[in-house]
Order: structure tokens, then C-alpha cells, then sequence
């Protein structure tokens, strides 16, 4: 399986362990952020993993280069400008299966979230066939900024009503948080900081509740979201979501209220990662 590991951020947060070394370098418990990512993914079976790089790029590519873990294969995409998340994901597509889904994971975040049944469920809500409390079928309709004008001749076997995304979330404080039907399909945003609301499809049912969860930064994608794709430019992925949803395709919730979760965009909140994790468990990963 292929994964990808979004790393080129400018990690101001994290200043002045940034100054001198990127972001995906700053030790955890030791060792670097994307160690730990790496060592995660491998363990569930990803070998092939792709890491976008662009502050201090190269002592990125130093690092996959000298990296020995076995099973794994390391290939960094270099970012002459910070392409955003969605930006990001683009640019590597030509690293991707084009019948494979895959999983994409930021360098800054640290969970003991279950990949394996991430991508389990993506697999099956992607072939219409999910019946977990996480998935659901359908969606809405309308236009979008972020996709190619030809984007339903991607692939004449995909519908509409299969999942091009599966998105991990979990009930936990944040500023952000995307909306979900009943039917734990994705069809808004909303900030709650600015109070700012995105609706991108009706709810169904009509009468339905909407339910806020905020994204853990993992995420599982099929090929044909890439298709989906403008050519260049920096773009979020979240917005990307949001404009497929508004075009009648269904962005999933994975829920995994079970797993840990932790922010390490700080100093103060890597320490508090380290706490919240323990020795034990950065031990048994590696």
C-alpha cells in the first residue's frame, strides 16, 4: 500500500526548534516527528511512502535517504512554493496506483489511530457496499472552484454515490470542525472562531440533525479524487472536500472516538504528546 506524509510546512509554531531544521525533523520522545509517522505506517502495512518537503528540504531527503527501516520505501516531493495541503497531494499524483487507494497522514499529528481499518472502511464505502456506522451512500449537487472541467470522464466505473474519501474524525475541542448528515456524510464546515458556516449540500434526511467533528489529519483517498484535480496552485484540502461534496460525491467520516490524538505544533504540546502517549507506547512503535 502507498501512503503519503504532508511535511512541508514552515512549522512557525514551532520556533526556534524550526529555525535550523524542518519541521518533520523536531524531535518526539527522541526521535523526529516523521519517525514516528513512518514507523506507524509501516507497521500497518504501508511501504511505499511519499513525503512532501520545502523548509529545509533537503534535510528532509538527507533523513529518507540514511532511513533503514525494513520494508519501506521513502520518496520525497519538493515543494519550490508551499503547495497547501491539497496543493501537496497533487503534485505527487503521479506516485500514486491509479486503481489503488491511499492514506495520507500529517507529519504534526500523533495518534494510535487503526490505519488498517481506515482503509478497511474506505475500501468498502468505496465500492458501495459499507454498512458501519461511519459510512453512507448519496450526496447533493452544485459547482466547484478546486475541480477539472472534465471531472465525471476520470473513470466511467466510478458513481457518484461511492466514497472518493474517507476522513478519520474525533470528538475533541478545535477551532474548526466539518459537518456530517445522519448519514455521516460530509456536507458542510464551520469555523468557531469566526462563527462562518459552509453549507456544500442538503442534509438528508431533510429533517436530519448535523453532526461537528473536527478531522484528526489522516485520511484515506481513492484515485479517481486526484483526477478531480486542477492542474496547479495551492489549494486546501479541506476545501477540496468541500467542493466534491457540493458535486454529488460522498466525503465519509471514519469515526474513532477510541483512538488518542495529539497536536505537535508546539513545544508545549509535544510535551504534552509525550505525557499523554507514554514511554511504553513510543517503545513498542520503535
Amino acid at each position: 500500500m502507498k501512503a503519503m506524509i504532508l511535511a512541508a510546512g514552515l512549522g512557525t509554531r514551532l520556533r526556534p526548534l524550526t529555525d535550523d531544521r524542518p519541521k518533520a525533523l523536531v524531535k518526539v520522545a527522541g526521535k523526529p516527528m516523521l519517525y514516528w509517522v513512518i514507523a506507524r505506517l509501516a507497521r500497518h502495512g504501508f511501504t511505499d511512502i511519499i513525503i512532501n518537503a520545502h523548509h529545509f528540504a533537503e534535510q528532509i531527503k538527507a533523513y529518507s535517504a540514511a532511513y533503514d527501516g525494513p520494508g519501506v520505501s521513502l520518496t520525497v516531493s519538493v515543494e519550490e512554493e508551499i503547495l497547501d495541503t491539497g496543493g501537496g497531494v497533487r503534485k505527487a499524483a503521479g506516485f500514486f496506483n491509479r486503481e489503488e487507494p491511499f492514506l495520507v497522514h500529517n507529519v504534526d499529528v500523533l495518534t494510535d489511530l487503526d490505519l488498517s481499518e481506515l482503509m478497511k472502511a474506505h475500501r468498502a464505502s468505496e465500492t458501495g457496499s459499507a454498512s458501519s456506522v461511519h459510512l453512507a451512500p448519496e450526496t447533493g449537487s452544485a459547482s466547484s472552484a478546486h475541480l477539472a472541467s472534465d471531472a465525471h470522464t476520470a473513470s466511467d466505473a466510478h458513481r457518484a454515490s461511492d466514497a472518493l474519501v474517507t476522513v478519520a474524525v474525533k470528538e475533541r475541542k478545535s477551532s474548526r470542525h466539518l459537518l456530517f448528515d445522519e448519514e455521516y456524510v460530509l456536507c458542510g464546515w464551520r469555523s468557531n472562531v469566526t462563527g462562518e458556516t459552509r453549507m456544500v449540500r442538503p442534509v438528508r434526511p431533510s429533517h436530519g440533525e448535523v453532526t461537528p467533528l473536527p478531522f484528526m489529519g489522516v485520511y484515506a483517498m481513492s484515485p479517481h479524487a486526484l483526477a478531480r484535480m486542477k492542474e496547479a496552485g495551492p489549494f486546501s484540502i479541506i476545501d477540496y472536500f468541500l467542493d466534491l461534496a457540493s458535486t454529488g460525491e460522498s466525503i465519509r467520516a471514519f469515526r474513532a472516538e477510541e483512538a488518542r490524538w495529539a497536536d505537535l505544533g508546539s513545544a508545549e504540546r509535544i510535551a504534552a504528546a509525550e505525557r499523554q502517549f507514554g514511554t511504553d507506547w513510543f517503545a513498542a512503535i520503535g
